[in-house]
C-alpha cells in the first residue's frame, strides 16, 4: 500500500480519493483544483480554482486543515491525467504535537490503499487501530510498528495506532498505489478503526489532527 488512504475522501475525499474520471473532472477535495462543482467532493464547492466549503451551507470540512509543505519543499513534479503534483522525500518536522491531515485508507485486500502493507507484507483488517505515514514521517521504514498518539482538533478525542505503511510522497497514479496521486506530506492515513475512535465521520475524508511519537 503506498498511498494515502485517502478517503478523501482523503485527499481528496476518498470516494475515491483522488480518482479521476476525466483529465477535465478531478473528484479533488479541500483546496485541490477544480473547474467545476462536479470536480469537488461532499459539500465542498470550487472558489477561484480551489475546492473549499460553500458559505451558504456553512461547512467547515476545510478550515483547520493544515496545508502541506511545512518548510519541505517540493524535489519534483509528477504529471498525471493532465494534472500535476508536488513530489517530496520530506516532511515537517515531528514534535510533541505534529500538525497533520488526517485521511481515511482501506487497508484490506482490494481496497483503496492498493498492495498490502510495507512494514510486514501483509494486508490488514479495518478495524485496527493503524496507520500510514507520508514518506517524510514513514522515513525508509524506521517507524514500522511503531505506535503514534494521534489527537483529533475536532472532538479532542486520542487514540494509539500503529504505523504499519507508508503514504507515498512521491510516486502514484498507477496499479500498485490503486491509481491514486501521490500523497502529499503531512498526511497521517488512518483505518476506520482510527477515524471511530477519534469520533470523526469517515464520510467527510479529511480532518485536522496532531501526533506524536508513544
Amino acid at each position: 500500500m503506498k498511498y494515502c488512504g485517502a478517503l478523501l475522501l482523503a485527499l481528496p475525499i476518498v470516494i475515491s480519493i483522488n480518482l479521476f474520471s476525466s483529465p477535465s473532472h478531478a473528484i479533488s477535495s479541500c483546496n485541490g483544483p477544480c473547474h467545476t462543482l462536479n470536480d469537488c467532493t461532499g459539500q465542498l464547492i470550487c472558489i477561484n480554482g480551489k475546492c473549499n466549503d460553500d458559505p451558504d451551507v456553512g461547512t467547515h470540512i476545510c478550515s483547520g486543515i493544515p496545508s502541506p509543505g511545512g518548510g519541505c519543499q517540493p524535489s519534483g513534479t509528477l504529471y498525471c491525467r493532465g494534472n500535476s503534483y508536488p513530489k517530496y522525500t520530506c516532511s515537517p518536522p515531528v514534535t510533541s504535537s505534529t500538525q497533520a491531515t488526517l485521511t481515511n485508507n482501506d487497508f484490506s485486500q482490494g481496497g483503496d490503499g492498493g498492495g498490502p502493507s510495507e512494514c510486514d507484507g501483509s494486508y490488514h483488517d479495518n478495524n485496527e487501530k493503524i496507520v500510514a505515514l507520508s514518506t517524510g514521517w514513514y522515513a525508509g521504514g524506521s517507524r514500522c510498528g511503531h505506535m503514534i498518539k494521534i489527537i483529533s482538533t475536532k472532538t479532542k478525542r486520542s487514540v494509539m495506532a500503529k504505523v504499519v505503511d507508508e503514504c507515498d510522497s512521491m510516486n502514484g497514479c498507477d496499479g500498485e498505489h490503486a491509481y491514486q496521486p501521490p500523497c502529499k506530506n503531512n498526511i497521517v492515513d488512518g483505518s476506520n478503526g482510527v477515524w471511530n475512535a477519534l469520533g470523526l465521520d469517515t464520510e467527510v475524508g479529511l480532518e485536522a489532527i496532531t501526533w506524536s511519537m508513544a
